[in-house]
C-alpha cells in the first residue's frame, strides 16, 4: 500500500492524501466505506443531464472537491494562525462528509420524497457501522464535533462558516464544477483570487475576506445569482422536476399494482425520515432509474406514460408567466386544466403552476464580512451590486404537455 492516494479531478487537478498525515489517513479511511461510496451512485445535479448533456458529476467528486478546496485555505491559514490548528480535522471532516446524506438524484430526489438529506448525513455519522466506529477511534466525541459544524454551534465559528455560510468551500466548488459540466461559461469564478482573500480574525474567531477582493467576491455573487436562474432553474429542469414528482406521486397510489422491490417499497411506503438506515442507503439513482424503466409496462396508464415520456425525453413544455398577476396564472390554470381534461388525461398530473424564489446573496446568521481600515463591515454595507443580489426574485411557470402548445401560446396576455 503507498504512502499516498491521489484523485485526479477534471476541475481542481490532483488532489492527493498522504497517509502519513494522521488526518489524511482518516480521510481515506472514510471515503473507502460503502456510504462514502455510494455518492458515486447519486448524481450532483440530479435530472439536469436532460438540459446540459454533460452534466454527470457524482456527489462522490463534488465531496473531494470540497475537500479540496477546505483544505488549501485551512492548511495556509493555520500556518499563520497555529491555534487553528487543533480544529483540522473537524473542519476537513465536516467538508468531505457534508453530502453523505444525499438520496437519488439529489435535490430533485428531495423533491420528489420530501425529506433533507441532512438528516440522513447525521444519521449515517452517528450510526453507521463502518463511520461511526472510525470516527470514535480517531477521538472521543468526534462526531458530535461534526454535528456541531453542520449546525453552526461549533467553537469555532470561522469553521462553520467555512462549510456552510455564505462564501464557503461547498458552494464554492459546485459553482466551479456546475459550470464546467453544464459548459455555463458565465458560472466560472476566479478561485485563485477568492480563495487568497479568505482571512481568519483571531479577536472575533470568524472567517473575513479582504477589501481588495471585493470584485472577486461581488463575481462569485453574480455567478451564483446566474447558476441558479439560468441552469438550477432552467426551464427545461423545472419541467422534469415536476414530472418526476408526479411520477412518484402516482408511484405511491398505485403501489400494490406495480413492480417494487423492497428498498423502494418502503421509500414509497412510508415517510422518508422514519426509514431504518440501511433501507434509506439501499436507494440511489441507479435504484431509482431501474424502477422508472419497469414502470414504463405499468397497468396504470398514467405511470406509464410519464415514466416513458421522462426516459425518451419527451417533457412537458414550460412557460414563464412571472409578469402575469395572480389571477391571470389562475386563468391561464384553468384553461389548460379544461382542455387536458379534453384530452381525456389526469390534470393533476399533466399541467400545474410552478414557482421558486431566487437570491443572489442571503444573510445566514453572519454574511461575508470585509475586513476595512474601519474594522469589520457586512458586504451588503459595501457593494451596491450585492445590495440589489440580495433582493429575492420569484419566478413562477405554468407547466402543460407539449400536445397543447399552440393553445397554451394562444391564452397568453400579450404585452
Amino acid at each position: 500500500m503507498g504512502q499516498t492516494r491521489t484523485y485526479h479531478d477534471p476541475v481542481h487537478g490532483a488532489i492527493t492524501l498522504d497517509r502519513r498525515d494522521p488526518v489524511e489517513a482518516l480521510l481515506i479511511r472514510l471515503i473507502d466505506t460503502a456510504p462514502f461510496q455510494r455518492l458515486r451512485r447519486v448524481r450532483q445535479l440530479g435530472a439536469a443531464s436532460f438540459t446540459f448533456h454533460g452534466a454527470e458529476g457524482s456527489r462522490f467528486t463534488h465531496s473531494l472537491g470540497v475537500l479540496w478546496v477546505a483544505r488549501r485555505v485551512f492548511d495556509r491559514l493555520q500556518s499563520n494562525y497555529p491555534e487553528l490548528h487543533s480544529h483540522r480535522a473537524v473542519v476537513l471532516v465536516a467538508a468531505l462528509c457534508h453530502d453523505l446524506g444525499h438520496g437519488p438524484y439529489s435535490h430533485t430526489g428531495e423533491e420528489m420524497f420530501q425529506f433533507h438529506h441532512e438528516v440522513w448525513t447525521s444519521k449515517i455519522l452517528f450510526a453507521h457501522p463502518q463511520i461511526r466506529p472510525i470516527l470514535d477511534e480517531f477521538a472521543p466525541d468526534f462526531g458530535q464535533h461534526i454535528l456541531q459544524i453542520y449546525k453552526n454551534n461549533y467553537p469555532l465559528k470561522f469553521a462553520c462558516q467555512w462549510i456552510s455560510g455564505q462564501l464557503d468551500c461547498d458552494r464554492l466548488d459546485y459553482l466551479m464544477r456546475d459550470s464546467y459540466l453544464t459548459g455555463a461559461a458565465y458560472g466560472r469564478l476566479d478561485l485563485d483570487r477568492i480563495l487568497a482573500a479568505i482571512d481568519y480574525d483571531p479577536n472575533r474567531g470568524e472567517l473575513v475576506v479582504h477589501p481588495k477582493s471585493l470584485a472577486a467576491i461581488e463575481h462569485y455573487l453574480v455567478v451564483r445569482y446566474f447558476m441558479y436562474a439560468q441552469v438550477y432553474n432552467h426551464r427545461k429542469n423545472v419541467a422534469v422536476t415536476w414530472m418526476l414528482c408526479r411520477l412518484i406521486k402516482r408511484a405511491k397510489l398505485c403501489l400494490e399494482k406495480i413492480y417494487s422491490d423492497a428498498t423502494m417499497t418502503r421509500w414509497l411506503s412510508q415517510p422518508i425520515d422514519s426509514l431504518e438506515l440501511s433501507d434509506y442507503l439501499a436507494a440511489d439513482d441507479d435504484v431509482l432509474n431501474y424502477h422508472i424503466h419497469r414502470w414504463t409496462e405499468a397497468e396504470d396508464g398514467i405511470l406509464a406514460d410519464l415514466c416513458q415520456r421522462f426516459l425518451q425525453r419527451n417533457l412537458f413544455k414550460i412557460v414563464e408567466i412571472t409578469r402575469c398577476s395572480e389571477s391571470e396564472r389562475q386563468e391561464l390554470l384553468r384553461q389548460t386544466q379544461q382542455a387536458v381534461r379534453e384530452l381525456g388525461w389526469d390534470e393533476h398530473y399533466y399541467c400545474g403552476l410552478y414557482q421558486r424564489s431566487i437570491r443572489g446573496y442571503t444573510l445566514y446568521d453572519k454574511g461575508i464580512q470585509v475586513q476595512t481600515n474601519q474594522g469589520i463591515q457586512e458586504i451588503n454595507e459595501l457593494s451596491p451590486l450585492v445590495q440589489s443580489l440580495s433582493q429575492a426574485q420569484t419566478r413562477a411557470w405554468l407547466i402543460y404537455p407539449r400536445e397543447l402548445t399552440a393553445q397554451v401560446i394562444g391564452w397568453l396576455p400579450q404585452g
